[in-house]
């Protein structure tokens, strides 16, 4: 029986804590791959260590059996889980860092105030697509040429 509250509560602080050093801390190269290896990956591999046994029926997630990704039924099933709840959740928090990482990385290469960045990071955190979308909107105010403001690089 896996204490999912656990799994979440730990999994959620130390996402916040990635969360608050990329936020507020020197943007130094250690710093940055500690985020990303010790933040994105350590998050990764937790969903991994979750959702192989979750998805196999080795743990039971509180959905009653092997969650089903074909239908909206079978996904609202396994959200309204426990498990699914909470595999979910990390999922999010692990896709959301690793957006939030790469704005970072980029507002900084473009010359963005660090002011005017952690809004948009708040918003990543909270609201995923929507910070990603303001960001883009940004980049666009130091571009001459649409391709140049929304490729990845």
């Amino acid at each position: 029986m896996m204490n999912w509250d656990l799994i979440f509560a730990i999994t959620n602080n130390y996402a916040l804590l990635m969360w608050l050093i990329l936020a507020f801390a020197p943007r130094r190269t250690a710093i940055l791959t500690g985020v990303f290896y010790g933040g994105v990956g350590l998050l990764a591999a937790a969903y991994a260590l979750i959702i192989i046994p979750l998805m196999t029926g080795l743990v039971d997630g509180g959905s009653g059996g092997v969650p089903d990704f074909t239908t909206l039924a079978g996904v609202q099933q396994l959200l309204s889980s426990p498990g699914g709840a909470t595999v979910g959740w990390i999922h999010y928090l692990v896709f959301d860092l690793f957006v939030g990482l790469w704005v970072a990385r980029k507002a900084d290469k473009y010359g963005f105030a660090r002011w005017l960045q952690i809004p948009i990071l708040l918003f990543i955190l909270m609201l995923g697509p929507l910070g990603l979308l303001l960001y883009l909107l940004l980049r666009f105010t130091r571009h001459n040429k649409v391709a140049d403001a929304v490729l990845p690089e």
